[in-house]
């Protein structure tokens, strides 16, 4: 599967109703060996700016989530791991926030702090797509790990 077709499959999958990571992680967790199920697990948590709390985008939280499936430590003493992710991990949030502006949910989605913090869902409507920018978020996370697994010459 090329680039811009995983990229085509995040967006896809954000707009069959899959939250903005799972969404990110979906198109991206065969390569690492995952079922789709698996992804959808894995990444479930992390929509709506982690659990609806509007804090870091589910979009970047699908990055970074692939991205310690690129590189982590497995063994607790391993510095050098450790910071190899969180280097690449910065690295993905500093492109996300030149093209996004934050990678802050609520800032992203224009949101006020006054704003009641719910675990219900809006309904994905004609409506919803149309005033929020999750879908291109979502296509701008899979690009920009996209661009990364080119870069490292694995896609």
């Amino acid at each position: 599967m090329t680039k811009e077709e995983r990229i085509q499959k995040a967006v896809a999958l954000f707009k069959e109703g899959y939250n903005c990571s799972q969404s990110v992680v979906g198109a991206y967790a065969d390569m690492y060996g995952f079922t789709f199920e698996q992804a959808l697990h894995m990444a479930a948590s992390f929509g709506g700016g982690i659990g609806r709390m509007r804090e870091i985008c589910g979009a970047a939280c699908g990055m970074f989530l692939l991205a310690g499936l690129e590189r982590c430590a497995v063994e607790g003493a391993d510095r050098e791991g450790k910071a190899a992710n969180y280097k690449l991990v910065q690295e993905l949030a500093e492109k996300f926030k030149e093209e996004c502006g934050t990678i802050r949910c609520s800032e992203l989605l224009g949101l006020s702090k006054k704003e009641p913090i719910v675990a219900t869902p809006d309904a994905r409507t004609a409506q919803y797509y149309a005033k929020r920018p999750c879908a291109r978020m979502v296509e701008t996370a899979a690009r920009i790990w996209g661009d990364f697994l080119e870069n490292e010459g694995k896609l």
